[in-house]
């Protein structure tokens, strides 16, 4: 770990103290977890400490890890994970919190501390199912207002459960069943002894 990782990941302990549950500097960056209840208390902090000063919230992302590490993952399934930066200080910082329930995940808003973060929640709402108490304005952005299920989850179907078509005798878009048979695509196969060699025998 460089200097600067160290004196940040030290600066982190300092403030953050008992709040930090895990700390990890790797490939150039510190991650630190927090548990839900203590998600604002501490987003507080990195925004306003004076050694810290995590002015912007760059990114936040939801996170499935139902089949991580090839279905050897044991921890709790949904995660929400934001990338922060501060300006002044030239740091950056990713902070996961995990959902305490798997089969309802619901973390806190950030929105109060950085407003940036709203449409990301809206997304992680959207593809992942994670609740965010507290948003003003959690809705669907990708996805219609009529779709059933979370499309980022591992274990949503890959050709989905409804589809969307417009129904011209009742004037507008309808959804029905999926009707779209599974089938095994074959790749043409390109033997290397003939590659190269079309229309020359």
């Amino acid at each position: 770990m460089s200097t600067r990782l160290e004196r940040l990941a030290d600066t982190l302990r300092n403030v953050l103290g008992a709040r930090i549950d895990k700390l990890v500097a790797d490939r150039g960056e510190v991650t630190i977890e927090v548990a839900a209840v203590n998600l604002i208390e501490t987003a507080r902090l990195l925004r306003d400490h004076p050694d810290l000063r995590f002015e912007q919230l760059i990114d936040l992302s939801g996170v499935d890890y139902q089949a991580y590490g090839d279905g050897a993952w044991e921890g709790r399934r949904f995660a929400a994970v934001s990338h922060l930066l501060s300006v002044s200080r030239n740091w950056r910082l990713r902070v996961r919190v995990f959902a305490p329930e798997d089969d309802f995940p619901v973390v806190p808003t950030l929105n109060d501390i950085w407003p940036a973060v709203n449409w990301f929640e809206r997304e992680a709402f959207d593809l992942y199912g994670i609740m965010f108490s507290g948003h003003p304005d959690l809705r669907r952005i990708l996805t219609d207002y009529g779709f059933i299920g979370h499309p980022f989850r591992k274990d949503f179907p890959v050709s989905g459960y409804v589809e969307m078509r417009y129904d011209p005798d009742q004037g507008r878009v309808v959804y029905q069943p999926i009707t779209i048979e599974p089938r095994e695509n074959t790749p043409r196969i390109i033997r290397e002894e003939n590659y190269g060699n079309v229309g020359h025998g």
